[in-house]
Formats: C-alpha cells, structure tokens, sequence
C-alpha cells in the first residue's frame, strides 16, 4: 500500500481506499447502534467472509478476511469527527471486531469479555463512534479460538487504521503501509525460541522461579507446551518476489507503516544499507525519534519510521530470519531505473531498545496505586498447551473473571514481573498508557497500547483510569490469551 503525499492532502484524510464508502454524517453518538437506528448510507463497510488469498501465482490460501481481500482496506478517518461503519458477518460464526488502539465504548471496542455484543452470524452491527487517538491503529478480529487455527487471529480478518494527527510526523515524499502475516498455521512442541533481540538483563529471581518450575514439569514427564509454528510468510498478502515492488527515487523520504498482523509471531524488519528513523510507536509520536538499523514488533505493535532513500538498487525489505525470509516474510524495494534481482544483506546485531524513544528518568506525575502482577506458565498443564497466570490465577472464561477494581480519574502502576522465558506483548484496550520502568531503567514520554515483556524481566507502565466500564487486558499472543493470560479492569 504505497501512496503519494500528495493525494494524502487530495483525500483530506476522511477517504476510504478500498471497501465500502459513503458521504460523512453529521454528529454521532459515541455508541454502537442498531442497524435500523441510523438512516443512510455508513461511511465505511467491512464485511467478514471466507475467501481465497492469492500469496502467490501457485500458493493460495483459504480464511477469514475483510472485504474478501487481506489485508483489510485501509480506514483513513479523522480524530474528532464521528463515523459510521456498518460491519456484516456472512460467515457461520457470531464475530467480534476490535478497534484496537482507540478509545471507545465498551459497545463498540470490540471484547465479548467487556461486554461487546457479537456481530451475529449472517447478520451484522452498525457501529458509530468518534475516531481517536490520532496515528496508526487496527482492526482484527477479538475470539478465543484455542485449539482452532482457522479461527481467531490464525485468519485474515486484519486491516489498518489511519487516523489523522493534527501534528504532523514529519517531511516525508511517500507514505506506504505494510501488514506483516503468517499463514499455515499448525502447532509443534519444540520448546521456547531464542528471544535475546530485546534490551535488558533478566531479573535473577524470576529466572530462578521460572526455571525450577519448568524443570520440575519436564521431571514429571511433562512434555513442552505447545507452540505455533507457519509454513508461508506474507507482507501485504504477498511472499516475497510476488507482489508489486516498493518504487522509490534517490533522495526520497518514504514514511513506512508497519503493522504486526501475526497470531502468535514477533517479527523483525530490515532495509538493507538503510536505517529507519522511528517517529511513532503504536501510533503515538515518540518524544525522542531514533534511527535504528532493524524493527522489531510484537504481536499487533505499530512502528512508523522515515527512510531516506539514498542507496540506489533494488533490495530485500525482509525479516532477519533466514527461513521465513525465504518462506515469504519479505518484500522488495525497488530504485527509479534500476533492475537485478533484489539483495540482501543481514544487518549487524542490534537490541530493540525501548529507551532509546523514551525520555530518560521517572515521570514527575506519580500514581495513585500500583498494581503488581506476576507472570507465570504452567508447562504444558491443559491437555499440551502451557496455562499462563497472572498472579497465580488464569482467565477464566466461564467466569468472565478475574476482575480487578479500578477507580475513575486515578492514576495506576501496572508492574508486570515475568517469571517466564517467553517474550508478552502485553495490551490494555480502551486506554493509551506511559512507560515508566524497562530494562531496569524508569523512563517516561513513551505512549503505547502494546508494549513487549521481556523475558524474566520487569516491565511498568501507568495509565489514568479515564473509561468507565470493563476494559480488557491481555498478552496479545493468541495462544497466550487463549490460555489464561487476561484479565479485566473494572472502573467506576
């Protein structure tokens, strides 16, 4: 999805690139609706259908998506003025659709948890709110497929959000999105990977506790939990060679968007001979842009960076895994008159560091109250798949529970201690929150709705209790979530 400057300011940022558009109405209630409530035509219309994904001229794939395409189109909308999107379900499955990184109604976000009635199967919700917070968001669907890889985040119901800033990110010459999916998903036991890409040591009590529970497990027989694993790579819906090639000219700036759409992945980015200067996280502007040689993005996380185009040729912009580049994770930039094959060229190591967009030192705006959660997995206890808790306790859906009591207009401490190996890309919905402790370092400025836990570390963030109601939150690892690893807040 590449597009020019110039017809952003044409589009005004109120248009729909592909799907369903309509005129603009007036003011709109915050709310989701009826679809006999509102008269006329919505602004936007999705609708959720199983269809064909062509990868490839020989690699097509059947699932889930959004306007029988993947990714879904792209929604530009404008923060502050009120839309109207009518969502259609023609499949057999009553649906959720999760506007994630807004702030919205509990009707509207988009958790059956927090209490979001379902698009019903072969029926459909029309749903008005007011856009914000401006910058890059999503939508994708909000189930809890467990053992059912067709269903959940495992499909293609993944589209992109764009929603006007008033601050400008910056001088660039072309804007171009990219959603980073996997397809084929089927699961494995082959224990934990390697996840040394992100800054900070680990915490030498939680190692320790997590350690000994995992070795006690594996004494007992226990088998490792069970993994995801893929078999075909996508940027755009498109391997690598087979889609249309990134076209820049020397001297250009080119703002990429880039989205995590994976279940299960984290993912990496790299330009050959190139750096990417970070702008935005989430979304959110970054108090302190830094040029990085690599991206790195946990489940559903955002980066939007600016390259200056000055190495003519024609490269790979791809995953640093060899294998998943190989197997499609990648696409291709290509220079203004010139030709070749794309290269490659692995760039020298580097650690994601969220400090280096953060503002050094402790927020002078203190929390009201700290709300400590410790991380742990219980290898591979619910028939194969590893249950995670939060306090030794895991989401029960029958329950609908834990719930935890917030209290409106104060501000909270979320601590997370990760006594666990693995890598959380955890997400509060309904709320934008501040960074306040990674990699054993107390910062602040730094704006997110997902942030990636590392593992045996620490991790704090603090956000105000500003939206009433249930607000779900959750390690956005589908099979994470599926398996223990949510709970709610409730504010009033």
């Amino acid at each position: 999805m590449a597009i020019a400057r110039r017809d952003v300011l044409r589009l005004g940022g109120a248009a729909l690139l592909t799907g369903g558009a309509g005129a603009a109405l007036g003011a709109c209630g915050s709310t989701a609706t009826s679809t006999f409530a509102l008269p006329g035509r919505a602004d936007h219309v999705l609708r959720i259908g199983t269809g064909l994904v062509e990868l490839a001229p020989d690699t097509v794939v059947s699932t889930t998506t959004y306007n029988g395409r993947f990714p879904g189109p792209l929604l530009r909308l404008t923060e502050g003025r009120p839309v109207v999107v009518d969502v259609h379900n023609d499949t057999d499955t009553p649906e959720q659709l999760h506007w994630h990184g807004q702030i919205v109604p509990v009707d509207v976000d988009g958790s059956a948890e927090e209490g979001t009635p379902y698009i019903p199967a072969h029926g459909m919700r029309r749903l008005s709110f007011t856009p914000g917070p401006a910058g890059f968001r999503f939508y994708h669907t909000h189930l809890v497929p467990r053992d059912d890889l067709s269903k959940g985040q495992y499909s293609g119901q993944v589209g992109p959000v764009y929603i006007e800033p008033r601050a400008d990110l910056g001088a660039y010459d072309q804007e171009v999105f990219l959603v980073l999916k996997e397809f084929q998903p089927a699961f494995s036991s082959g224990g934990d990977m390697a996840a040394d890409f992100l800054a900070g040591a680990p915490v030498p009590e939680l190692r320790r506790r997590g350690e000994q529970a995992m070795a006690a497990s594996l004494r007992r027989g226990m088998p490792h939990g069970f993994e995801v694993g893929y078999s075909l790579f996508s940027v755009n819906g498109r391997m690598l060679g087979h889609g249309e090639p990134i076209k820049v000219r020397a001297g250009q700036r080119v703002l990429f968007h880039v989205l995590n759409g994976s279940a299960t992945e984290i993912r990496s980015l790299a330009l050959p001979g190139h750096s990417f200067r970070v702008v935005a996280l989430d979304g959110n502007p970054v108090p302190r842009p830094a040029e990085v040689p690599v991206l790195w993005l946990g489940t559903a996380e955002r980066v939007s960076a600016i390259v200056e185009m000055n190495r003519p040729g024609v490269w790979v912009l791809g995953d640093l895994s060899d294998d998943d580049r190989g197997a499609g994770m990648g696409t291709v930039v290509e220079y203004a008159g010139r030709t070749g094959s794309p290269r490659w060229r692995a760039p020298a190591a580097f650690r994601w560091d969220y400090r280096a967009f953060a503002r050094p030192g402790a927020s002078a705006v203190r929390p009201d109250e700290v709300i400590d959660l410790l991380v742990e997995k219980r290898n591979a206890a619910d028939e194969g798949f590893n249950v995670w808790t939060m306090n030794g306790t895991a989401f029960s859906m029958r329950a609908n529970g834990p719930v935890l009591p917030i209290e409106r207009g104060k501000r909270y401490r979320v601590r997370l201690r990760n006594a666990t190996d693995d890598v959380h890309p955890v997400h509060l919905h309904r709320h934008t929150f501040e960074i306040a402790h990674v990699a054993g370092t107390p910062v602040h400025g730094l704006l997110k709705d997902v942030v990636m836990l590392g593992g045996y570390q620490r991790l704090d963030f603090d956000f105000t209790a500003d939206q009433p109601g249930l607000s779900l939150f959750h390690c956005h690892q589908q099979l994470h979530m599926d398996y223990g690893f949510m709970l709610l807040l409730r504010c009033s």
